[in-house]
């Protein structure tokens, strides 16, 4: 589906790809009150199937059920190729063409995704047909029907993948709270103010030095999720969140970031991998006494990002087995912003657990490297 920030800067659009300077006035935010997006991201494999699979068993439905009427010869083949051509062809255009209009009057985005299709319609008619008959008029007849048939389908197909990403928006809300309720567990806000208090007399600026990083937490904590931002950022954010549990963990919490192939400009839904890392800390070293690691890789594979975070396993089962929420969230979330690109997969062995999450690179403008901009004392 298409992804759920629409807009970055009053100048800027983003919609899940590289950003594009646009001109014209200021273009609100989803959060401020924007219209969900007109046109869908074509460039998501998933919007491509149900764009590709119905139109083509539409073909095949016409195929079958005209011969049944009487029609003595219809070419399917060459029909279902001229609608292939078409609608690929459209949704190579749409792609970088979403980017621009997005944010722009609905009418606008309404033109550009009617209009499209329907001049692609009548490039290919002219290119596999010849006109019965010579002349401006009799070409403008013999083409107004194509034209006004792929517009059609066209905005059926739009519609019932508005309506689609529509429904999705209460999934999305629902999803939303439950992170909330996941991650900001009482006892781990308990816990790093225990912390803060016991180190206020033995050392007020590493206290006061706490107290920002949880702030920092909190801020993003209570931020929309549906804005997608830089990796860069949830890595910082992740790194901000185990600096306060490493003040409480002390020796028996160690931290292993392999990010030198990590792409820092590549965009993600807020929030993602922190529950992740909460996740390591809370089941592979809070139930051991002895020391533990967890280790944090991050690198480009091609068009793709893979993060995977592994921590050890307890040597005794918990008394009370996680409910997944974590997982479960994080999960959705991927799936509401990347549709079928994005995944995420777990595994056990070797005395650990692995996470390994999977999602399309689609990059920022602007990029801050959290691997040279972190630094946990603040000074």
């Amino acid at each position: 589906m298409s992804d759920p920030g629409s807009a970055v800067s009053p100048d800027t659009v983003s919609a899940g790809g590289p950003a594009l300077e646009v001109s014209g006035p200021p273009r609100r935010r989803l959060t401020d009150g924007a219209d969900l997006p007109i046109l869908p991201d074509s460039c998501n494999l998933g919007t491509m199937a149900r764009v590709l699979l119905p139109l083509n068993l539409g073909v095949v439905l016409l195929g079958w059920l005209l011969p049944a009427a009487g029609v003595e010869h219809w070419p399917m083949f060459e029909t279902a190729l001229r609608v292939d051509a078409v609608a690929a062809a459209a949704l190579l255009l749409l792609c970088p063409l979403r980017r621009a209009v997005n944010g722009a009057p609905r009418s606008t985005q309404w033109i550009v995704g009617l209009g499209v299709p329907a001049a692609l319609a009548a490039a290919v008619a002219l290119a596999t047909a010849q006109p019965p008959q010579p002349g401006a008029a009799a070409l403008a007849v013999w083409l107004a029907p194509r034209m006004l048939l792929a517009a059609a389908i066209a905005w059926a197909l739009i519609e019932y993948l508005r309506l689609r990403q529509l429904s999705l928006q209460p999934s999305q809300a629902e999803g939303r709270l439950q992170a909330l309720q996941a991650r900001i567990r009482p006892h781990f806000l308990f816990n790093s103010l225990n912390t803060v208090l016991g180190l206020m007399r033995s050392d007020p600026r590493q206290a006061e030095r706490t107290l920002e990083n949880l702030a920092d937490l909190f801020r993003v904590f209570m931020k929309d999720s549906r804005e997608l931002v830089p990796l860069d950022d949830e890595v910082l954010l992740c790194k901000e969140y185990l600096t306060i549990e490493k003040l409480r963990l002390a020796e028996r919490l160690a931290v292993r970031w392999e990010l030198d192939g990590m792409p820092g400009d590549a965009l993600l839904p807020s929030l993602l991998l922190q529950p992740l890392i909460e996740n390591a800390v809370h089941h592979g070293i809070e139930p051991s006494q002895e020391p533990g690691e967890i280790r944090v890789a991050i690198a480009r594979s091609g068009d793709r990002v893979r993060v995977e975070i592994a921590n050890p396993l307890p040597e005794a089962p918990p008394s009370r087995p996680g409910n997944h929420m974590a997982l479960s969230n994080v999960r959705e979330r991927l799936d509401l912003t990347f549709d079928v690109e994005g995944q995420l997969e777990t595994s056990t062995a070797d005395g650990q657990f692995r996470v390994i999450v999977q999602f399309p690179y689609r990059k920022e403008r602007r990029r801050r490297d959290a691997r040279r901009s972190f630094d946990p004392d603040r000074r």
